[in-house]
């Protein structure tokens, strides 16, 4: 009886202990990225020049600059030079709505910009704006496992040193004012890849010699909503190793002789066989002990 019950068990612990070590080999973990997204309303980066020209003081300033998950919304934005106008503050842009938004979650990320009837003003133009516009959207989808999009539209008219001008997506469009400068529009700029996407809604390069308020040149540019966004990573999967298979050991096998069919749990129904087998030779050997 008792060389039975270690038969019994020996074989249940061979053939249980092949698809546990199977089940393992297959084991995996994944991890996700949510992605990423970003947007502001107005981003400047200009070079003032005073009027002796030995000083340039630049103006690098933003307005509602948010990365996700955040909004904001703030219609006015002003601003301090050394130099100019005695050091006191003076409006670079002034809006009936300035907004901006980014959000990511697992699905994708977001990032949208609204400005409506706003005004830009450079240093030594206090009562002349740079540029007004109705309204300029712009916006970037990056949803898991879809193309990216981005996108921006320009709703009313456009005046820019005083000049109304038509825009167009193909292609910049140049504006010059003897005796005050020139502005180089671009709209709706876009971009994507395949997980990202990038859009301005305006992008303005500006070259303005207003000889006023101490200030001799201003040069750089200006982006009015500009956006981007990333898709989130696809799950990174990690598998274990594979048992290595099992080969027999010895002379070749002989050509023409049938396959037995075997599977990668043959190596554990075959150690199955060999304890049952010297469970039972020590059974009877028990037996044959006990008659004598």
């Amino acid at each position: 009886m008792p060389a039975r019950r270690f038969t019994a068990t020996a074989a249940a612990t061979v053939l249980a202990a092949g698809p546990m070590v199977l089940a393992g080999a297959g084991s995996a973990h994944a991890s996700a990225d949510h992605g990423r997204a970003s947007a502001v309303v107005l981003r400047t980066g200009l070079d003032v020049s005073l009027l002796n020209k030995t000083v340039n003081v630049p103006l690098a300033v933003s307005l509602n600059e948010v990365r996700a998950p955040q909004s904001a919304e703030r219609t006015a934005l002003t601003a301090r030079l050394d130099g100019v106008d005695g050091g006191q503050p003076f409006s670079v842009l002034r809006a009936d709505v300035a907004s901006a938004k980014a959000t990511v979650s697992a699905s994708g990320a977001e990032a949208s910009t609204n400005l409506t009837h706003a005004r830009i003003h450079v240093p030594g133009l206090p009562l002349l704006s740079l540029i007004e516009v109705g309204q300029v959207t712009s916006k970037a989808t990056c949803e898991a496992g879809r193309k990216p999009v981005a996108s921006a539209t320009l709703l009313g008219g456009v005046t820019v040193l005083g000049k109304k001008v038509t825009l167009t997506v193909g292609g910049p469009t140049e504006v010059k004012v003897p005796g005050v400068g020139e502005v180089r529009l671009d709209f709706s700029k876009t971009r994507t890849t395949s997980r990202t996407a990038a859009a301005s809604a305006l992008e303005l390069k500006v070259s303005v010699n207003p000889l006023k308020l101490n200030v001799a040149d201003v040069e750089g540019t200006l982006t009015l909503g500009s956006v981007t966004c990333e898709s989130p990573s696809a799950p990174a999967v990690s598998v274990s190793a594979p048992p290595p298979d099992i080969k027999p050991q010895g002379a070749p096998a002989e050509s023409g002789l049938a396959e037995t069919g075997g599977t990668s749990t043959t190596p554990f129904v075959v150690g199955g066989a060999v304890v049952l087998l010297a469970a039972g030779g020590a059974a009877v050997a028990l037996g044959r002990r006990h008659r004598s």
